[in-house]
């Protein structure tokens, strides 16, 4: 197809449907040809695929009950439940800002390729290259937390069913290596096919589940009052005043909404991707909400003793309020088994995530062998390389528990830093360009015929150039006011996701994800001033 025919088509997108099998490939392709890109990876996910993806990564009511010590000792339930609406405001802010951008460029790049067509020329090299490394690691670091959750539920499940149980670090090792295999099987030996498939499959244990657990815990369980819900307040993390401890705290609900961003990496195999991928970010927002929600009311209404949920052998408090409510092993143990088995599905969605991610760098040539990296399977139809990449990384990391849970522990805040800056380099790039009119409104009134041919051009091959915005948009001061609104949320976030769980720090205590997140950073700007400002010059038109 000719580049000018590909244009051409780009621009009739937004003035009419195209039906049809064939001509629904044209239109994907005619998207990515707008960014520059070649289309090489096979569109499997449909509507429901992608909603799956989206929902069964956040996982919000069971990623919820992995990080629940941490806003019970820092906030107490009171603090998880303000904590809890708080994030959910401001997650929604940011996933709708994520939805624009990708509404806008649907391509698996993500924050750094809309970072090089938000920013001003002379800074767009740079920017991206940072904002793609934070996102890569962000991603990374997300995986083997995931998979480290995993395999230290299964050992918490060990530890229910039989009080004899004796835990070693190697124990959890190995589950966790179990976990990063099974990712591995569906991403890799499934092909392009199956993932899909299983995604569905996993959305509708997701909600299934949800009933399961909440009816048993609702009905068996004893209630307290709702003054030791909304209420009672908690400080054990020593710190000056309780609003301090509340924002430490809020970690650990953040990490429960964690990879909003997932859905957009994998654009470039959805179908219809700048309407379908918006629709299920947002879609996934409120499904987890209300679920996360609800599951954390019904759970602090049931919680019975705090303390001894706290200080559960399990490790986990959520197991200790299972027992406490059914007052029987194998109940407590079947329902913890549902949460078991949902954290391990969804971690197959994130290393999918995190491999499209550092292929599509590696595709711009910001990585270190993106020859290697940047190859595509004609078999399977997916980036192998790049999956089994990020599979070896995580099964490196699975050796810090042997030396140091604590340290490992660490990788949870450093996810979320990791994530939560590139979103905000990206929402802030995305408010200037807002606030001083440099983005197309295809539906303005004023401007029937859209952008012209031209501004096509720009859009491909020219960074800060006039920007189109796509099906999903939030216009005028509501759009401006959710943007600000979602750039403060991230700096409260990333600000806090620093902090230690406690006031007097010790080597068990410190939060080493700033040492993490900054040393890996340091380590990619020493790779771009000896040899990626060589080869990397933003997104790489291919069209």
């Amino acid at each position: 197809m000719e580049q000018s025919e590909v244009h051409k088509m780009g621009n009739n997108l937004g003035s009419r449907e195209v039906e049809g099998s064939v001509s629904s490939k044209q239109r994907d392709e005619a998207n990515l040809a707008r960014l520059g890109k070649r289309s090489v990876l096979k569109r499997n996910f449909g509507f429901l695929a992608v909603l799956g993806f989206s929902t069964t990564i956040l996982i919000t009511w069971e990623g919820l009950f992995t990080t629940f010590l941490q806003p019970l000792q820092n906030g107490g339930p009171a603090g998880a439940v303000y904590g809890y609406l708080f994030v959910w405001a401001g997650i929604a802010a940011t996933f709708a800002m994520l939805s624009e951008m990708v509404s806008m460029a649907p391509t698996s790049g993500g924050q750094y390729h809309w970072c090089s067509m938000l920013a001003a020329p002379n800074a767009m090299k740079f920017s991206s290259y940072v904002t793609g490394w934070l996102t890569v690691v962000g991603w990374q670091a997300t995986f083997a937390t995931a998979c480290y959750l995993s395999g230290t539920i299964i050992q918490g499940l060990i530890a229910l069913a039989n009080p004899t149980y004796v835990a070693h670090p190697w124990h959890s090792t190995l589950l966790y290596w179990a976990v990063v295999a099974f990712g591995l099987f569906i991403n890799t030996v499934g092909g392009a096919t199956l993932l899909p498939k299983f995604e569905g499959l996993i959305l509708v244990l997701h909600i299934i589940g949800f009933f399961a657990v909440l009816i048993p815990l609702v009905y068996m369980s004893e209630h307290v009052s709702a003054e030791e819900v909304f209420a009672a307040w908690e400080n054990d993390g020593g710190w000056e005043t309780q609003g301090v401890s509340f924002f430490v705290g809020l970690i650990g609900v953040v990490f429960a909404f964690a990879g909003g961003d997932a859905a957009v990496h994998m654009a470039e195999e959805t179908q219809n991707a700048p309407k379908v991928v918006p629709i299920s970010i947002m879609f996934s927002v409120v499904v987890n909400g209300v679920l996360g929600f609800a599951m954390l009311i019904a759970s602090l209404f049931c919680i019975g003793n705090l303390q001894e949920a706290i200080e559960s052998p399990t490790g986990y408090p959520f197991m200790a309020i299972f027992l406490q409510g059914t007052n029987s092993v194998a109940g407590a143990t079947t329902m913890a088994s549902v949460v078991s088995v949902m954290a391990i599905c969804a971690t197959t969605g994130m290393l999918a995530t995190a491999s499209r991610m550092f292929w599509a760098f590696a595709r711009d040539r910001g990585i270190p062998g993106w020859r290697l990296w940047s190859q595509v399977s004609p078999r399977a139809g997916v980036p192998v390389n790049a999956v089994l990449f990020t599979a070896t990384v995580s099964t490196l990391l699975g050796l810090i528990p042997l030396g140091s849970p604590v340290a490992f522990n660490d990788l949870t805040s450093m996810s979320t830093s990791g994530l939560y800056l590139s979103y905000m380099v990206c929402c802030i790039l995305l408010l200037y360009r807002r606030c001083t009119g440099g983005i197309i409104d295809p539906t303005d009134t004023s401007n029937p015929g859209g952008p012209s041919a031209a501004d096509d051009e720009q859009i491909v091959n020219t960074a800060g150039a006039k920007l189109v915005w796509g099906p999903f948009h939030l216009k005028g001061i509501f759009g401006i006011a959710v943007n600000v609104f979602a750039i403060i949320y991230m700096l409260i976030t990333v600000f806090f996701s620093f902090w230690p769980p406690t006031a007097q720090v010790t080597t068990s205590t410190m939060n080493y994800s700033a040492v993490g997140t900054v040393g890996t950073m340091a380590l990619s700007l020493v790779y771009y001033f000896v040899r990626a400002r060589h080869v990397y010059e933003g997104p790489i038109v291919e069209m």
